[in-house]
């Protein structure tokens, strides 16, 4: 894989994995009951398994800046999305689509859909292309400044498509759906 697209991937995980974190930071006590209504750990761990998600989603993100820990992170992501995706798909079989998923921290509720699997499923696609070997070569200014563009369509991107799965139910209503 070409550097360039290597960087962006791995510097959009990072953005990714780092603002999640940054959302249970900033409302412990709301991605605490958050988790607990996946009801997929006793009520006794979730302050535990609270503490573990966002340190793994730390550590991923900031392994993403160190180049000798960059396949680790893409790993670490790529279990970290499935993690994600099971915990959604077991909800959704339980038929339990009405709690908030905790993709958008505590300022959007968005509920359990078929269509966040999809999203994680990309993202996870992501983190396996960061898998692939990366060729040597030497990168030139043009190159950084198509990181940075890359990196900010796919931020917008992710943006976007998450605020339309958080607002579909809500549009679906007004639809009368």
């Amino acid at each position: 894989m070409d550097p360039v697209v290597d960087r962006t991937l791995g510097t959009a995980l990072t953005l990714l994995f780092l603002v999640a974190a940054a959302h249970k930071l900033r409302a412990p006590a709301a991605f605490r009951a958050q988790l607990a209504d996946y009801r997929l750990v006793p009520g006794r761990a979730t302050t535990a398994a609270a503490a573990a998600v966002v340190a793994g989603e730390l550590t991923t993100g900031f392994a993403f800046l160190a180049a000798p820990l960059r396949l680790a992170a893409a790993g670490a992501a790529l279990v970290l999305l499935c993690a994600y995706s099971f915990a959604i798909a077991l909800n959704l079989v339980r038929g339990r689509r009405d709690i908030d998923c905790g993709c958008s921290g505590p300022a959007f509720r968005q509920p359990l859909t078929p269509w966040l699997l999809a999203r994680n499923a990309v993202l996870a696609g992501i983190a396996a292309a960061c898998l692939v070997p990366v060729r040597d070569r030497t990168l030139i200014w043009v190159d950084s400044v198509s990181v940075l563009g890359g990196v900010a369509v796919l931020a917008a991107l992710y943006s976007a498509s998450n605020r339309m799965l958080a607002n579909a139910p809500a549009l679906a209503r007004l639809r009368g759906s």
